[in-house]
């Protein structure tokens, strides 16, 4: 996929086409970050249609880039940094959810917020 649609960043081109890893990756730091994130829920939502089957595929890719930048170790802004560690993250993922938004369904914002719900340690699929 990732050849097909490039996000034009080789480690997120790398990260979309290994699925299982992108998954696990983010289960991994999200877990470690929820609480100080105020876009959890976009987030999440743009994860579950990312990964959803009937999402299409250059939607998934534009996701998944952001998704990928959420997750890599690397930042235009070091995520450690208090108040700006997550803007770049926050900007990026605004940017994807805007450009397919019509894509992000009911189910999946339901899907996120019941996440939220049952905590981010139980939601891990």
């Amino acid at each position: 996929m990732a050849a097909e649609h490039g996000v034009g960043f080789e480690p997120a081109d790398r990260l979309a086409e290994d699925r299982d890893s992108a998954r696990r990756r983010f289960w991994r730091k999200l877990k470690r970050v929820a609480a100080h994130l105020p876009f959890t829920e976009d987030l999440l939502a743009a994860y579950y249609c990312a990964f959803d089957r009937q999402t299409p595929r250059h939607v998934q890719a534009s996701l998944l880039g952001a998704i990928a930048y959420f997750i890599l170790p690397f930042d235009f802004i070091p995520d450690v940094m208090p108040v700006l560690g997550f803007t770049d993250d926050a900007a990026i993922l605004a940017t994807a959810i805007r450009m397919v938004a019509s894509h992000i369904t009911s189910e999946h914002r339901e899907a996120a917020r019941a996440a939220l719900t049952r905590g981010v340690d139980e939601a891990e699929e």
